[in-house]
């Protein structure tokens, strides 16, 4: 069921201008993280306090169609604001191409976390700096589909 409503981008530039960028085109521009050369993915959401339509970009981390959300803020000692609004709703829309689709998104923990958490940082190293530094367990949750 898609997610509908009123859209607020991020207040970060660069985060509003990827994702408005990627769903313009299809999924064809726009696709890596800044000049990293690595893919991502547009993950739309529902605000836990606005109710509004929220969009960010994350890493790809895909695995027989389920897609890993890491909630690292780069290292920071607290959670993103995304992982609040993926706590109260865990259903999600996930664009990792031409069209979003349906997921449903859960928390990880023990071994199914780390075999996520070893996954994402095989694809993105610098996630290992950023675990030795948050001073927090980064919670590392799964999309699966609907």
């Amino acid at each position: 069921m898609p997610i509908t409503g009123e859209y607020e981008p991020s207040t970060s530039a660069w985060v509003a201008d990827q994702v408005a960028e990627y769903e313009a085109s299809g999924g064809t521009r726009a696709t890596t993280l800044r000049d990293t050369g690595i893919p991502v993915i547009i993950v739309t959401m529902r605000g836990a306090k606005s109710g509004k339509v929220r969009k960010i970009a994350l890493m790809r981390v895909e695995h027989a169609g389920e897609y890993a959300l890491v909630a690292s803020k780069g290292g920071h000692p607290e959670h993103p604001g995304w992982y609040r609004n993926l706590v109260a709703d865990p259903h999600v829309m996930i664009q990792d191409g031409p069209e979003p689709h349906d997921f449903t998104v859960r928390e990880l923990t023990g071994h199914e976390r780390q075999e996520w958490w070893d996954r994402s940082v095989a694809v993105y190293p610098p996630y290992a700096d950023y675990a030795a530094r948050a001073g927090r367990l980064i919670p590392v949750l799964v999309a699966s589909p609907a």
